[in-house]
């Protein structure tokens, strides 16, 4: 929903809008994130946690302002640190950036880097698989290797590769294009050194999408997938396109198929789930609670296991410039979200 036009930011209408007011926003803004260093749930060499789900967030976006200050500020406005920091790339942009580097290495607040790259920026899948930017990719390995050896991250290839396929052969952007791009990403990465990735392959989950036959050809193959990623949202407004709960999002289904989580936890079993992006939104001026949706969480996680990590994407406008995911579009809904991030069942510690 959110889609790739997330990179040009520049290009988007700047600014967050009207900012929450009153005492609870006050009082939000002026909260110190809570610290998971000392659970007692770890991450393994995937980080993959031991127990407990890992909290991360984007904040930020379509604003063009500094991601990790965002991040902070949402933070501060949440009550929590995002353990998983969510930021996006394109070509070739040189990353990790200084500012997320800073943002994975702070001791007081522990962060993991998301990275999000579409390594086919200005070409295709097709060339990508056949080893027509690997310069690229050895630029970013070389990158990772004098700047980053250190720390685990995850890097997810093209997030949301649903509404770029083209079934054209001729377009070098099919869906089997996808999957022999993202494999041929993964492995020579793999090749080149780059040993503390952690590939994530992130997906729409649109029914639209989902009912398509070359769905399932997307999938670019167990070996060089860690996690299985999904940027899926819900409405908090009734009677508007996707109103539902948290639920909805996680398991929403093409006309007699499987739902998405009950479609990997079958097919991909073993394989965590990542909420790569996940949000609760309703149109900008038409406020509605958001306490459902923001309730409905750990009951849904509680019922589904696999799920290892939801990552919020907030935003006051969305590319459209219609639909406000934030989480403070109103007093009752930050309340109840800040209830949802205080709760033990978010602190892990990375290692």
């Amino acid at each position: 929903m959110l889609r790739k036009s997330v990179y040009s930011l520049a290009a988007m209408i700047a600014g967050l809008g009207a900012a929450f007011a009153g005492t609870a926003g006050a009082q939000a803004a002026d909260a110190q994130p809570t610290n998971a260093a000392k659970s007692a749930c770890v991450t393994d060499a995937k980080l993959v946690p031991s127990c407990n789900v890992l909290w991360g967030a984007a904040a930020g976006g379509f604003t063009g302002k500094p991601r990790d200050l965002e991040l902070k500020n949402w933070e501060k406005l949440s009550g929590r640190t995002s353990t998983i920091f969510h930021t996006y790339h394109k070509g070739d942009e040189k990353f990790p950036t200084a500012g997320e580097i800073a943002m994975s290495s702070d001791p007081a607040h522990p962060r993991v880097l998301l990275m999000n790259w579409r390594v086919e920026y200005g070409s295709n899948w097709r060339n990508v698989a056949a080893g027509k930017l690997d310069r690229r990719i050895d630029a970013f390995a070389s990158r990772v290797k004098s700047t980053y050896a250190n720390k685990k991250f995850f890097l997810i290839l093209n997030h949301e590769p649903e509404d770029d396929v083209r079934t054209d052969a001729r377009s070098g952007m099919t869906a089997k294009d996808f999957a022999a791009s993202f494999r041929h990403v993964i492995k020579r990465l793999r090749a080149q050194g780059v040993n503390n990735m952690v590939s994530v392959v992130a997906y729409m989950g649109n029914e639209k999408w989902m009912a398509q036959s070359w769905w399932k050809d997307l999938y670019p193959g167990n070996d060089v997938t860690d996690w299985i990623g999904l940027d899926s949202y819900v409405s908090s407004e009734p009677g508007y396109y996707h109103h539902g709960l948290f639920g909805d999002a996680v398991n929403r289904r093409a006309p007699g198929g499987d739902g998405f989580y009950d479609w990997a936890v079958k097919n991909h079993k073993g394989k965590p789930i990542m909420m790569a992006e996940w949000g609760a939104y309703h149109r900008i001026n038409r406020v509605f609670d958001k306490s459902a949706q923001f309730n409905s969480v750990l009951p849904e996680l509680a019922k589904r296991p696999a799920i290892k990590a939801i990552v919020y994407f907030d935003t006051k406008r969305d590319q459209f410039g219609d639909r406000d995911i934030s989480i403070n579009s109103s007093a009752r809904s930050l309340s109840t979200f800040r209830k949802l991030a205080a709760n033990p069942l978010f602190n892990v510690q990375v290692r």
